[in-house]
């Protein structure tokens, strides 16, 4: 009898403690998205807020487009960097010193006085946030170790982010509709402080079993060549053909084609290209890449469309972003469970013509009207954006085998922000050429245009419709893009499958077989 009640009470203890682990289990995922939300919503957050801030600051044409991009370039090109780092000195020491990083950086900016140091907080920004998204995914993989609900999580984590990119722009008009620019910083820090509260308690510490040793010589020369190509190419966008630029896109170019070919040597490279020899997996990083690039120019584009354009108060702009972004994380939500029925190439094919067609309905705006168009351009490709977010990391996780899923994740994460950050440098910059060969030619870009003293209504109208013609030839570009890109697809992706391998598919983040843990 008495070994039966001791049976039962062991039984009840085991029961007990499964709960409270499984409740920290829960509690710990909340505190790791906060910190994934603001990196994804700062990556867009100024679109709505860039007419208030060229208003502050006056930044010129190729500075705005730095305070824009800027954080971008600096997520996307240390990420891969910064989940090395973690696996080596542990990840819940990177978040906790990357989520207070972000956290000053965000407050630094906030107080910015000049274009000038309001770029580099951005970019500091981008460090910080670099150090969070891989750091938070592998912290995720120790909370939930089981296949089938890690999954879940990630599904969860993708939701996030795709939140957080889709809700940026609202975000920022409703702040500023109350609070100078600066307020769309200081959002940053209730959410930076909860998690420095609670994540050294609901958190454990994470290490790889067999760190690989960082290239510092890599990192450097990669952010080095993409600094100076995309410098190179917003100068000559607003300033013509000159040495300068054409040297700093000459340079850039050189120094990614040394990067490159040093990743083919090095045991442990930042970048793994033979996985682009698989064409299922190139074909789903190009799919990372490229709706990111065509919703971070648009939005960008259409801030200002609504605002100096049409003349909208921010508030107004920022509510008839909100369907899209409605529709955007609805469909990063609902899209895994379409995909066990139907497969990833007819999901992945539907997602790149569905941004097309909505990227075309930006045609039919004009410089006097175009709101119901603007709506349903983002509704209709805000399917294909989240299509992007939700099927692209696991995609390109299963085209390649189990042991090479830690670098084919690692690349589909940087290509989300890469894209992002070269949506607004390429496009942007097309936008901006458009403009400076169709306007008046008074001032490099639309804004600076519109507060030149004296300005005559029917230059007015000249520059906004110089504008104008710059984002539909951007809408076109991308629009063309994801076409081809659809058409490739279709024809290359294995029919009702990924072509990834079971066994690699079944456990999208296999890098936590390979974590030692500790609490």
């Amino acid at each position: 009898m008495t070994t039966k009640k001791t049976h039962k009470q062991r039984e009840r203890t085991r029961s007990a403690s499964a709960g409270r682990s499984d409740v920290r289990s829960w509690l710990g995922l909340l505190v790791v998205l906060g910190p994934v939300l603001l990196v994804s919503m700062d990556g867009s957050i100024l679109f709505l807020a860039m007419p208030r801030v060229s208003q502050a600051l006056t930044p010129t044409a190729d500075q705005a487009l730095w305070i824009l991009d800027g954080y971008g370039f600096a997520v996307g090109s240390l990420l891969i960097a910064f989940g090395n780092i973690g696996d080596r000195y542990g990840r819940l020491r990177l978040l906790t010193v990357g989520a207070a990083t972000f956290g000053l950086a965000s407050t630094a900016a906030a107080f910015a006085s000049t274009p000038e140091l309001l770029i580099v907080c951005r970019v500091l920004m981008g460090v910080a946030g670099a150090t969070l998204l891989p750091s938070a995914l592998a912290v995720l993989s120790e909370l939930f170790p089981e296949p089938r609900r890690r999954a879940r999580v990630i599904g969860i984590f993708a939701a996030a982010f795709a939140a957080g990119f889709a809700v940026g722009p609202v975000v920022g008009g409703l702040l500023l509709e109350r609070f100078w620019w600066g307020s769309v910083f200081l959002v940053n820090l209730p959410v930076i402080a909860l998690f420095l509260v609670f994540a050294p308690v609901l958190l454990g510490e994470v290490r790889a079993a067999r760190p690989g040793r960082v290239d510092a010589l890599s990192v450097l020369t990669s952010a080095a060549g993409l600094l100076f190509a995309i410098y190179g190419l917003k100068h000559l966008a607003a300033g013509g053909i000159a040495v300068l630029p054409v040297g700093a896109m000459a340079g850039g170019a050189a120094l990614l084609s040394w990067f490159a070919a040093r990743q083919r040597r090095l045991v442990h490279p930042l970048i793994d290209f033979s996985l682009f020899r698989d064409r299922v997996f190139t074909i789903a990083i190009i799919t990372g890449l490229l709706p990111l690039a065509a919703w971070s120019a648009a939005a960008y584009l259409a801030g200002i469309y609504l605002q100096s354009v049409l003349d909208l108060d921010v508030l107004h702009a920022a509510l008839l972003a909100l369907p899209g972004a409605a529709v955007l994380t609805v469909t990063s939500v609902v899209v895994p469970g379409i995909v066990d029925r139907v497969g990833k190439r007819a999901v992945l094919v539907t997602g790149h013509f569905a941004i097309a067609a909505g990227l075309l309905a930006l045609l039919a705006t004009t410089a006097t009207g175009g709101i119901g168009w603007y709506i349903a351009s983002t509704a209709v490709a805000g399917i294909g954006y989240g299509v992007s977010f939700a099927v692209v990391a696991d995609t390109a996780v299963g085209a390649v085998p189990a042991e090479r899923a830690g670098a084919a994740g690692a690349i589909a994460e940087t290509s989300n922000e890469m894209g992002n950050a070269l949506g607004i440098a390429l496009l942007g910059s097309l936008a901006a050429l458009v403009f400076r060969l169709q306007g008046p030619d008074l001032a490099p870009t639309l804004d600076e245009t519109l507060q030149l003293p004296g300005l005559g209504a029917a230059v007015a109208a000249e520059a906004k419709a110089a504008f104008v013609t710059g984002l539909h030839i951007v809408a076109i570009t991308a629009s063309a893009l994801h076409a081809a890109l659809g058409a490739v697809a279709l024809r290359r992706l294995p029919k009702g499958e990924s072509g990834g391998t079971p066994e690699a598919s079944a456990d999208p983040v296999p890098t936590s077989d390979h974590l030692e843990t500790k609490a």
